[in-house]
């Protein structure tokens, strides 16, 4: 059946938007406690890949997620809360306890930094009913069909060795498929090695056209000799334009099937206070965004806002220089939403702060 939904009747673009990955639930102690000291939860939904389905959808961009739930209240809330920010949730798995043993949402904890104290993350995700399901039983061709664009992170293959055959098979039927993909390496160093992450994100390039950020991956100076070292050493976080240039390019070399790449650059001043710019090599040329500073009431998910920001840009054909613009705004304004997600419905309020316009508006 045909989806409808009553707040895309005036949108631009009939493109269809996917994405694979697991929704968790988020617990954060309020008021910046830390969680020894709190005696209370705030309760929420998250996750990279339902964060920029969420962020699009609320854009009025068509989105669908797919993801596996325990068949229980925990589930069937996540499922509601996507359902509510119009994310299509057709394909969404409720397991039962005989496919998904544990039968548990994945969860994870948020203490919320404040001035010179980070944020921190501790994950309770081992044998989430995501990471437990058995992918075989999936086809991912007939989910796939009808799709303009696929969206994947370096998240979902560090969960277990079926995550990462559904990655690998999704990226290989997406393409077969001819769909745009996107992929963001997203490492996590509570999940896996950086040296597994480099591994396996490596093999997923030669399938992706749109690569947010540029790690975590192998690009050798000599493929034959790694003691030569890879381009991407000695290259500082926050890197000239001339180096990133550099690095956008030896990447393109090697994988020609790249159509853009882009990526954030972060400036810490505090817990409380960061700057964002961007980079983004596109039709051949490299593109610098403005630099934005702004103070943070909660950080999670701010990469994810960027990659939603520069799907929505390139789905909607911007100018490359509005492309990296729109997409590190989108970020900006992230940073002042508590969630996870970009949970913006009005693309004027992005445009005005990618032209840093702060005006009220009435």
């Amino acid at each position: 059946m045909e989806h409808f939904n009553p707040l895309l009747q005036n949108y631009s673009s009939s493109k269809k938007f996917f994405t694979i990955g697991e929704i968790m639930l988020r617990l954060t102690p309020p008021n910046y406690e830390k969680i020894r000291m709190t005696n209370n939860f705030e309760a929420s939904y998250g996750g990279s890949e339902a964060n920029i389905a969420l962020a699009l959808a609320n854009l009025g961009v068509d989105s669908t997620f797919f993801s596996v739930v325990p068949n229980n209240s925990l589930g069937k809330s996540a499922v509601r809360m996507l359902r509510s920010n119009d994310v299509h949730c057709t394909p969404m798995i409720l397991s039962s306890p005989e496919e998904t043993p544990t039968h548990r949402l994945g969860t994870y904890y948020l203490e919320t930094g404040y001035g010179i104290r980070p944020s921190k993350v501790t994950y309770d995700r081992q044998h989430s009913a995501f990471t437990e399901y058995d992918y075989s039983k999936v086809d991912l061709h007939s989910m796939l069909e009808g799709f303009d664009w696929l969206h994947l992170s370096g998240i979902t293959p560090a969960l277990g060795m079926n995550c990462r055959r559904l990655i690998l098979d999704s990226l290989k039927a997406a393409k077969e498929l001819g769909l745009t993909v996107s992929f963001d390496g997203n490492f996590r160093s509570t999940l896996w090695t950086w040296e597994e992450a480099r591994d396996f994100c490596t093999e997923c390039l030669p399938y992706v056209d749109v690569l947010l950020g540029i790690e975590p991956y192998h690009l050798w100076r000599d493929e034959e000799d790694h003691s030569k070292g890879d381009y991407k050493d000695g290259v500082p976080l926050q890197p000239s334009y001339e180096q990133q240039d550099e690095i956008f390019n030896a990447f393109v070399r090697r994988y020609p099937n790249l159509k853009c790449i882009a990526r954030h650059v972060r400036y810490a001043h505090s817990g409380s206070e960061n700057s964002l710019k961007a980079f983004m090599w596109f039709e051949g040329h490299t593109f610098e965004s403005r630099l934005f500073t702004f103070t943070i009431l909660d950080r999670v998910g701010g990469g994810d806002a960027f990659a939603s920001g520069l799907i929505y840009a390139m789905i909607h054909n911007y100018r490359p220089m509005d492309m990296v613009n729109f997409a590190v705004a989108s970020s900006a304004i992230k940073h002042t939403i508590h969630g996870d997600a970009n949970i913006t419905d009005d693309v004027q309020t992005i445009r005005n702060l990618m032209n840093m316009n702060y005006d009220i508006k009435r």
